[in-house]
């Protein structure tokens, strides 16, 4: 993951995956990272309600990017090892908050929850939590595009 600045969080363009989604940042509170969504046809499953794989993204990005912000200034990097989100209400269309607190900020590892909930009623949606390896840069593992199949 790159470096991001949390004064620049609110103009940051998420791109890719996460930009397709609809994501947008507000900004970060407390070390956790806060984001909206405008939820729509396009975040549906077939029953016409949002599907889980949007709420476990959203808890999966904010979850990483607020770990990253806080292992930074270590020179560290985290990579996420588990993901538990749980659907707790259906949602079908408006804006959805969702805001990142941690649990346990440890020298090796983090446990961060999200809590995703809708703006009209402030009630809970979903929430999760996710736990990440803090990691100095050349341990992150994988290998490249080009590097594959050889």
């Amino acid at each position: 993951m790159s470096a991001i600045d949390p004064g620049e969080l609110e103009a940051m363009d998420p791109g890719g995956f996460v930009g397709a989604l609809g994501l947008v940042f507000d900004g970060v509170e407390d070390g956790g990272v806060r984001a909206h969504l405008d939820c729509g046809p396009g975040h549906h499953q077939p029953y016409g309600i949002v599907h889980g794989g949007v709420y476990a993204t959203i808890v999966e990005t904010l979850a990483s990017i607020s770990a990253a912000l806080d292992v930074m200034p270590q020179g560290k990097v985290v990579v996420g090892v588990s993901n538990s989100t749980d659907f707790l209400r259906a949602h079908r269309t408006g804006r959805i908050d969702a805001a990142a607190a941690a649990i346990h900020r440890g020298r090796l590892q983090q446990l961060w929850q999200v809590t995703i909930t809708r703006a009209v009623d402030g009630k809970v949606v979903a929430r999760g939590q996710v736990r990440l390896q803090v990691l100095d840069p050349d341990q992150v593992g994988g290998r490249a595009s080009d590097e594959v199949g050889r």
